[in-house]
């Protein structure tokens, strides 16, 4: 579908770039991650919760940079966790070790809201790991309340009866995407079951799923690495005083907006963000 994903954004397309799923065992069970390039990459991409992988094609097309994008636990191709913890500081303990094999380090991290959490969380633990820093709509200041659309979203049915049915309810909480890049992101998020009924190709947060993000504040004073802070223009998940509170505890950060972009800035305007992303890895 990469063809697709070029067209729609406007970028050329002379080909399929080099790309390879590789695993790897980790102590929480199989990492899954989509290589994109045939050079050493520097550049890791992490997704939001209830997301995958994919979700980064497009900039990674647009940003024609080798590159790794790590299916999280318990999403996309990568194994479900026998506890259920896939809150920021779990993440990073699995996914240290998987940076270091997959990537060249020091390397450029860029981590889309539960991605985003996740990145800090690795950047406070082994700053050693991270030459770069980019954090996606998220602050640790994110709450129930400014979260409340996409929960309410990722809370819905479990399960639908026809492929269909589950593009109409993503429509409506996606009112920012177009029908065709919604359809495209549902095929790799989605399988269907031997019933004939389509199921999230994630697990559901299984530990009370609450919003104890604060503690990550330390971590966000700690960075000494270069900063960027990228905001979508129309989502409600960072707000102006999470900004301050953010440029405050880490005064040297590159703060962002991008126009027309929601939560999913990836999803919404994934060349503007790829234009952020080759200014931070070219500086």
């Amino acid at each position: 579908m990469l063809p697709d994903n070029a067209s729609e954004a406007g970028l050329p397309w002379d080909g399929p770039p080099v790309v390879a799923r590789v695993d790897t065992p980790t102590d929480a069970g199989t990492v899954s991650a989509i290589v994109w390039g045939g050079g050493a990459p520097s550049v890791v991409l992490l997704h939001g919760g209830a997301q995958n992988a994919h979700t980064w094609d497009t900039v990674a097309l647009a940003l024609r940079e080798p590159l790794v994008a790590i299916d999280l636990p318990g999403h996309g191709h990568s194994a479900w966790r026998e506890d259920g913890k896939y809150g920021p500081e779990a993440n990073a303990a699995t996914l240290a070790p998987v940076i270091e094999r997959l990537a060249t380090t020091p390397v450029v991290l860029v981590g889309m809201s539960l991605g985003g959490l996740t990145a800090m969380a690795i950047a406070g633990a082994r700053p050693d790991l991270v030459g770069k820093l980019v954090i996606v709509d998220v602050t640790p200041g994110v709450d129930r309340q400014k979260a409340a659309p996409i929960a309410e979203f990722v809370s819905g049915p479990e399960s639908f009866a026809s492929f269909e049915e589950l593009l109409e309810r993503t429509m409506q909480y996606n009112p920012t995407r177009t029908e065709s890049s919604l359809r495209r992101g549902l095929i790799h998020n989605t399988k269907q079951r031997d019933d004939g009924h389509w199921v999230w190709r994630y697990d559901r947060f299984r530990e009370g799923g609450g919003f104890d993000f604060p503690p990550l504040w330390e971590a966000v004073s700690g960075f000494a690495m270069p900063v960027t802070l990228v905001r979508g223009s129309l989502s409600g998940v960072v707000s102006d005083e999470d900004v301050a509170t953010f440029r405050e505890r880490a005064p040297h950060t590159d703060y962002r907006l991008v126009d027309g972009a929601g939560h999913s800035v990836q999803g919404d305007k994934p060349v503007e963000l790829a234009a952020i992303l080759r200014e931070v890895i070219d500086a």
